[in-house]
């Protein structure tokens, strides 16, 4: 297979990294200040496990565009730019891909397969999942997280799960990819609270105000969706609808129950927490405007998730436990 990740982010540069230092033919297309570490360091891939591998930039098929990453008949691009790229992306896909080529969505948010559609309906738009925390800093990229990549179910992402698999790129075909969406999109939740608490994950995690007000957006999520009748599916160790009661739960307890949660590396943080400060348009509306415009379509509200897109889309704000749960009035 030949391999285009279009949008070289932490994601992008993750699986594709892994999938280069397997003896893929990967091509990572990005912008320029993403590009120029890696064309003069080459990339090195880390994760939590202990794995290291590094991919000399003379290995590194880098491009600047997707018309210069020269898609052919056998490439499958995986789509890893910001949900707010996706139409624009699309586009782009859409004037240099032949018809029928896959493009497999790596992406956060439950809508970006509609939209790829929408702009680029010649090409097999498919959705994918992606469940861990990923940190690039210039020319390493590191997982801190655990779980496995999950794709859509089809002939296409079939042979693409065998490879992800045999790369170290732990894959698998659900049958409700939907509900996988809306499942990592119930964790999703915590990336605005991570952002504005301006604390890497762990910590967060450990703050009882900061878990709170993720229990009081996930139940707010799961009413909208229960009145959408949507069903999310278990992406963690917890169901979904424990998921709120386990980060309620006083720390001596939480710290116990959620030990699979806690292991994470010391410095992560949220992709929301990296876009504010490298003051870029965080993926605010794909997630919490998501519950929002579920709400709106099925004559619910979701207050909390609205109040977090306009706490989001604002100056930048750095707020502790306690001022968060007033700000989104929780206390």
């Amino acid at each position: 297979m030949n391999f285009i990740v279009l949008g070289a982010g932490a994601i992008g540069c993750y699986v594709g990294g892994r999938l280069a230092a397997q003896g893929q033919s990967v091509c990572l297309v990005g912008r320029p200040h993403a590009m120029e570490p890696l064309a003069r360091e080459g990339l090195t891939v880390t994760d939590l496990d202990g794995y290291r591998a590094h991919v000399p930039a003379a290995h590194l098929r880098l491009a600047g565009t997707l018309a210069e990453a020269a898609p052919g008949p056998d490439t499958v691009v995986l789509l890893c730019v910001k949900s707010g790229a996706t139409e624009s992306a699309a586009r782009e896909l859409a004037a240099a891909c032949a018809p029928g080529i896959p493009v497999i969505s790596l992406q956060n948010g439950v809508d970006n397969v509609a939209r790829i559609k929408a702009q680029a309906p010649s090409l097999k738009a498919l959705a994918g999942m992606v469940p861990y925390n990923v940190i690039l800093r210039g020319a390493q990229v590191h997982r801190a997280t655990a779980g496995a990549i999950q794709l859509q179910r089809d002939a296409a992402t079939e042979p693409v799960a065998a490879v992800f698999n045999t790369a170290g790129l732990a894959t698998v075909l659900p049958e409700d990819i939907r509900a996988v969406q809306w499942g990592k999109l119930l964790l999703n939740l915590n990336n605005p609270v991570n952002a504005l608490s301006n604390l890497p994950l762990r910590d967060e995690l450990l703050d009882r105000d900061c878990r709170y007000v993720f229990a009081a957006l996930q139940t707010e999520a799961l009413g909208v969706m229960e009145r959408a009748g949507i069903t999310p599916a278990q992406v963690t160790a917890v169901s979904p609808r424990m998921l709120p009661r386990v980060m309620r739960l006083p720390n001596w307890l939480f710290t116990r129950l959620a030990k699979r949660m806690l292991q994470i590396d010391a410095s992560a943080r949220s992709s929301m927490w990296d876009d504010l400060e490298a003051g870029r348009v965080t993926e605010i509306d794909a997630i919490c405007g998501a519950v929002v415009r579920l709400a709106v379509q099925h004559g619910a509200q979701a207050p909390l998730s609205g109040r977090m897109c306009e706490l989001l889309s604002g100056p930048r704000l750095r707020l502790t436990g306690v001022e968060m749960k007033r700000a989104v009035g929780l206390g």
